[in-house]
């Protein structure tokens, strides 16, 4: 009966919220600064605003200053800026060189060696036909690939670790593997092969190498090498600004800033082009990023002292949340005394037909009821969804027991895509959205107590589904580690009914070792509804398995 009486109370404040009239050329300028923002961030010198990149860090320095100029008071470890790093898995390093009889061969081209190899120097007279112990071994690759031609499942990545790993305890040295045949094999250096390293280093020697060195197989090579494996990273950087009015709650409002550059992460969706050129990422995400600005800007000269706001500009939410999990966790103010997170990704391509605005998160308090009112008289219609998880940064304060609030538009055709540019952006619409949000927080000031968190189902994290079955987990998409770490566990979904926690790490799913996320999906892939399989997975020091079906 006190709930029910406190939502009543609640709607009439909000209906009666005094927030100070909006003129037309309080809208112009909105427009005007929406504008300018967004032409800079998706402005082809800026790249892409790839993370760690040169475009990534002039886009920072930019929400930098205007920051700076709407008066937030700094709030990261670095002035306005908090660093994380991002590993991009491993790459071969400089020190790497493979000597054959006396001639270095290049590495990229005429060899590669495997992720999993360990760092070590190694020199021997190997014969190439006679594996003995304690020396190289070379195992030519036609005779598998003939064989398993026609198995559209067959995965000769999986079977050399798997052959590599016997040679070890055979007492091999190293295995230097190569194809004779005319059959593509399709073996390349990668970056996210996350298997544990083996005992001795695994090589791939191109044909052309492999035809000039290894065609007399009774000869004996002098064969000198190093193997130097690296892991890659780079370092992307959130913006943090601050008003401070001494309150003891505060509202986070974020919106990530990076988009992908040229494509290089895999996550454009041009397909199969060399050079897709520049994915400018106009709505995403620089509408976000502006609308963030302006909503910075209005709420530091609206006498709104009931709350601190934190306001929050994210990178490497295109790569997995990257900056929204790292500050989560990274904190740079108390996390027990945020009220809620609003969090716009994809706010300026409201359209004309449709006028139609998803709101996500609306089950995550029940407090948004009397706010978020789909029948509202406004200039677009309202469309809810009650998950608090989704392919973005509100989900890193979902996971901290927060409240949150998603903003979007919806996908369309430049989704991703070189051509989400600016003059394709409605400004219009968007204004009419930072105008809605700036109202809608500033009738939650009128409260003298923060908003009760409640959870919800859970969404998917990506923008498509690619399977027909999923275990129900969100996989930690900054794990650096051989498997998947699951950062959340869905009730009621295959992975929660087998006693799958957060924090456990699948390496197995069936017969399909689970080395990396691409595996994982590969995995996923091989299984319908239905099915039934074991899980395997590390939880803590010890490994343990679970039934499962799908």
């Amino acid at each position: 009966m006190i709930f029910y009486r406190f939502l009543v109370v609640f709607a009439l404040i909000f209906l009666s919220c005094t927030a100070p009239r909006k003129t037309a050329s309080d809208n112009t300028r909105l427009q005007q600064n929406l504008k300018e923002h967004i032409s800079y961030l998706a402005d082809d010198k800026l790249e892409g605003r790839r993370t760690g990149t040169e475009g990534e860090r002039l886009a920072r320095e930019y929400i930098r200053d205007q920051f700076e100029t709407v008066g937030l008071k700094a709030m990261g470890p670095d002035g306005y800026f908090q660093a994380f790093e991002i590993n991009d898995g491993k790459e071969m390093g400089p020190d790497n060189f493979l000597n054959i009889n006396n001639e270095n061969l290049q590495p990229g081209k005429d060899y590669f060696v495997f992720p999993y190899s360990p760092d070590l120097k190694l020199e021997a007279l190997p014969s190439i036909s006679v594996n003995e112990a304690e020396m190289p071994w070379f195992f030519d690759l036609k005779e598998v690939l003939e064989d398993n031609k026609s198995n559209p499942h067959y995965d000769l990545n999986e079977w050399i670790a798997t052959h590599a790993r016997s040679a070890s305890l055979k007492g091999a040295s190293a295995i230097i593997y190569y194809n004779s045949s005319s059959i593509p094999d399709n073996l390349s250096f990668n970056p996210k092969d996350r298997r544990e390293k083996l005992e001795i280093p695994v090589l791939y020697v191109s044909a052309q190498a492999a035809k000039k060195y290894f065609s007399d197989p009774s000869a004996s090579l002098h064969f000198k090498m190093k193997v130097d494996i690296d892991e890659k990273k780079r370092k992307g950087h959130n913006v943090l600004g601050y008003i401070d009015n001494n309150a003891d709650k505060t509202v986070v409002i974020g919106a990530h800033f990076d988009h992908l550059g040229y494509g290089e992460d895999g996550n454009s969706m041009i397909r199969n082009i060399e050079n897709p050129g520049i994915h400018n990422g106009a709505d995403d995400n620089a509408s976000g990023t502006a609308a963030l600005i302006e909503l910075a800007r209005m709420l530091n000269t609206s006498n709104s002292g009931n709350s601190n706001y934190l306001f929050i500009a994210f990178s490497g939410e295109e790569l997995g949340l990257y900056g929204s999990k790292f500050f989560t966790e990274n904190p740079t103010i108390d996390l027990r005394k945020v009220n809620y997170m609003i969090n716009m990704d994809m706010v300026g391509r409201l359209n004309d037909s449709s006028k139609m605005l998803t709101v996500g998160g609306f089950g995550t308090s029940p407090q948004w009821t009397s706010l978020v009112n789909p029948s509202a008289n406004l200039p677009f219609r309202i469309r809810i969804d009650s998950s608090g998880t989704g392919p973005s940064d509100h989900t890193s304060f979902y996971r901290k027991d927060i409240p949150v609030l998603f903003f979007f538009t919806g996908l369309h055709t430049d989704y991703h895509k070189p051509s989400d540019d600016a003059d394709k952006i409605n400004y219009q619409g968007q204004a009419d959205i930072v105008n809605y949000i700036y109202d809608l927080v500033r009738a939650t000031e009128k409260l003298d107590h923060k908003l009760v968190f409640t959870k919800t189902r859970e969404s998917q994290t990506g923008t498509t589904t690619r399977f027909s079955v999923s275990l129900g987990i969100m996989p930690d998409y900054t794990f650096s580690g051989a498997g998947v770490r699951t950062d959340g566990v869905t009730e009621g979904r295959p992975a929660a009914k087998a006693g799958l926690k957060v924090g456990d790490i699948i390496i197995r799913i069936g017969d399909h070792k689970i080395n990396s996320l691409e595996s994982y999906m590969q995995a996923l892939g091989k299984f319908k509804k239905g099915d039934r399989t074991v899980v395997e997975f590390k939880r803590g020091g010890d490994t343990l398995q679970a039934n499962v079906e799908f």
